[in-house]
């Protein structure tokens, strides 16, 4: 049965009597049976081979889990609210693994990136070069923000020209996502009036619901503030304007298993990602 024959196992069992010093086998019956130092051998190899099982199972169950930690840079304006939910997802997925999350300035993230301090970055209006590799994420409808005492806030949609000569609350000089709103308005031939600037989307939000102006800025970015009624959301009248969203990695990086787990996750229709947290 187990493709042994009758003269190897002899031997075999020979080998192991000279070994142990101890007869395994009582050869003056017909048929043999067993001494008891062959039972208690007999009992220990019934064991090694449960043992053994139990190793296997445990071995397979170890390489199937997931360890280690992935680093994440991200820019402020990606959502404190729903990395957490995307991080609460990721621990259900793999309870082994550990998610890192640094929130920094845009330009902070690509040197995170860069020096290997993080493994991906998450970034608006990302761009590629030598040595950055950029996965598109989601498009991101971008819309006026504006307290709903605002007299723009009951308008079902605003056109470019509504907001010409308007308070306007905008992003640092130094921001993709100013440069972007500026060659929207310049296209359109609107000047705004600014009267305050800040380097992060919570800054502003907070200056809108305090009435100091409008702002345009994505929509999922409100829905905290909508919910509470502190702000409105006014879609802009064609053309719309997106923000582009991207994951970056060095280029040629090699991933541990954790890392991949973690892109795959990001990857996945975002928000289903969120919700099934």
């Amino acid at each position: 049965m187990n493709k042994v024959s009758q003269s190897a196992a002899s031997q075999h069992i020979n080998e192991l009597e000279k070994a142990f010093g101890a007869e395994l086998l009582d050869r003056s019956t017909r048929p043999l049976s067993v001494t008891p130092a062959g039972r208690l051998y007999l009992d220990f190899c019934r064991e090694a081979l449960q043992r053994k099982e139990e190793f296997e199972v445990a071995l397979e169950k170890h390489k199937q889990e997931i360890q280690g930690t992935v680093r994440v840079a991200a820019i402020y304006s990606v959502g404190l609210s729903e990395m957490v939910q995307i991080e609460k997802e990721f621990s259900r997925r793999q309870p082994e693994a550990a998610l890192e999350v640094e929130y920094l300035r845009p330009e902070k993230v690509y040197e995170a990136v860069l020096s290997g301090e993080a493994d991906l970055g998450l970034v608006s209006y990302p761009e590629s070069s030598r040595d950055i590799t950029v996965i598109p994420w989601r498009q991101e409808e971008m819309v006026l923000a504006a307290s709903p005492y605002h007299a723009l806030a009951a308008k079902g949609r605003v056109a470019p020209q509504d907001l010409q000569g308007i308070d306007f609350i905008g992003f640092d000089d130094d921001l993709p996502i100013r440069r972007e709103i500026d060659r929207f308005l310049r296209e359109h031939g609107v000047d705004v009036n600014e009267t305050l600037h800040f380097d992060n989307l919570q800054m502003i939000k907070e200056a809108v619901a305090h009435q100091a102006g409008v702002s345009i800025m994505p929509a999922r970015i409100m829905l905290e503030e909508i919910a509470q009624g502190r702000l409105v959301a006014v879609p802009m009248a064609a053309p719309e304007l997106f923000r582009p969203l991207g994951i970056i990695h060095r280029r040629k990086k090699r991933f541990q298993r954790v890392a991949q787990e973690f892109l795959k996750l990001l990857c996945e229709e975002p928000d289903k990602a969120v919700l099934r947290a």
